[in-house]
This record gives structure tokens, C-alpha cells and sequence, in this order.
């Protein structure tokens, strides 16, 4: 149903695995997290838990425009979510066969991510501003039906080209984000139905949502009291 590009796997390889340095929890490194594991790739992890470590790698350089996501891959300390994606994507041969594909990779992905966005700000959001019905109403009238409509209009497994791709990885992500929040959000998208089954199958990402793996659980208190105490504005 979808394969991955040995070669590049192999030489992804021989220069060591790839380290993630955030807090312990889902965040901007999630998608990150999910589109290694996708392509098989072992990633170390390096979890964040005071102010002064995040100071320590300013100080030291690491993070190009003092934020996290960190990836260190192939050499290079990476940050900014979307080029540490893009990356990862093209690598491992999850970015499409030509500039067209990747412009609807492109567009499919900044869709999702605008969505997982408001999911992922949600618990930073004050309990008397949090909007929960909005999220729910953007998922099912101006993101799913999109996804929908492809998938239905194409006939085919995948977003884009009709093989396994990043933007694929992601929907998946967002929609079991959404289904975290209301586990009947995909009543009414029959396809997208189908599609989250037959994504969730693929070795590599069935692997993935297993307990015990790399995956992320859902922000809890405690995981929002460490990111604010870390990145505490001075």
C-alpha cells in the first residue's frame, strides 16, 4: 500500500538518530514526533523540565531565534516547526514526487495545522476564554469536509498523489486530536471515516499508537504549569 525510500532511510542512519529537545508532552514537537515515527526512523528525546535549561541552550546557541522545537538531524540544529517538517518530509520521501504535490501536500498540512493550533493553545487559554464548540464547528464545517471531498473526489487511499505522504501523517493527527475533544466529530464524513482506519494501519504509525510509545498524551496540568514555568516571560 505505500513504501518508503530505503535509500534514504539507510543514509538517514549512519548519522546517528535524531535528537528532540522539548518539554514532555505533545506541543509543536508532536506533528514532529508523529512524522519520524510514520517513516520509521528511532528518535532520542531530550525533555525540557526547568527555565534554566531552556536558558542554557540560548546561551550556548542552540536555538537560532531562542525557541523550541529542537531537532538535531544530520548535523544541523534545526528549529522552526514547519522547515523541521518539511525536512523530515522530503527525506524519507514523504513530500510528494514533484513541486505540485508538494503544493497540495503544503496546502492539505497548513489546514491541519491551523486546526491543531487551536487545539494546542487550547489548555494555555484561560477556562473562561476557552471555546471548545468553535474548535468542534471549524473542524466539521471548514476543515473535514475539505479532506472529505478530496478523498471522495480522487477515489484513492492517500491526499496526494496516491501515495503515503506527510499530509496524510498529519490529518490523521488532527483527527484524532479533535476526536480527544468530541469523539463523534467524524459522524457525518464517512470517507474520512475510512481514511483514519486505513492510516491508523500502516505498520508504522499502528506501532506508534501503541502504549509505550514515543506518542504524546494529552496536556494534563501539570505538563501546562512546566511549559509556563519554563517559558515564563521575564
Amino acid at each position: 500500500m505505500w513504501r518508503l525510500d530505503k535509500r534514504k532511510q539507510k543514509q538517514g542512519s549512519m548519522s546517528g538518530k535524531p535528537k528532540l529537545t522539548y518539554p514532555n508532552g505533545r506541543g509543536r514537537m508532536e506533528s514532529i514526533r508523529w512524522l519520524l515515527a510514520a517513516a520509521g526512523v528511532e528518535f532520542e528525546e531530550e525533555f525540557l523540565e526547568t527555565r534554566e535549561q531552556y536558558q542554557k541552550l540560548i546561551k550556548d546557541g542552540a536555538l537560532l531565534f531562542d525557541q523550541v522545537p529542537l531537532v538535531e538531524i544530520d548535523g544541523m540544529k534545526m528549529v522552526q516547526t514547519r522547515a523541521i517538517l518539511s525536512y523530515i518530509a522530503a527525506k524519507y520521501n514523504l513530500y510528494g514526487k514533484d513541486l505540485k504535490e508538494r503544493a497540495f501536500i503544503d496546502m492539505y498540512v497548513e489546514g491541519t495545522a491551523d486546526l491543531m493550533g487551536m487545539i494546542i493553545t487550547f489548555v494555555f487559554t484561560p477556562p473562561q476564554e476557552r471555546n471548545l464548540a468553535l474548535i468542534i464547528e471549524r473542524a466539521t464545517t471548514r476543515y473535514f469536509p475539505v479532506y472529505e471531498k478530496v478523498l471522495k473526489q480522487h477515489g484513492q487511499e492517500f491526499l496526494v498523489g496516491n501515495r503515503f505522504s506527510w499530509a496524510d501523517v498529519q490529518l490523521l493527527e488532527a483527527i484524532l486530536m479533535v476526536e480527544e475533544k468530541e469523539p463523534t466529530v467524524l459522524s457525518k464524513f464517512p470517507v474520512l471515516q475510512a481514511f483514519k482506519a486505513r492510516i491508523s494501519n500502516i505498520p508504522t504509525i499502528k506501532k506508534f499508537l501503541q502504549p509505550g510509545s514515543q506518542r504524546k498524551p494529552p496536556p494534563d496540568d501539570q505538563y501546562v504549569a512546566t511549559v509556563m514555568a519554563i517559558f515564563k516571560k521575564d
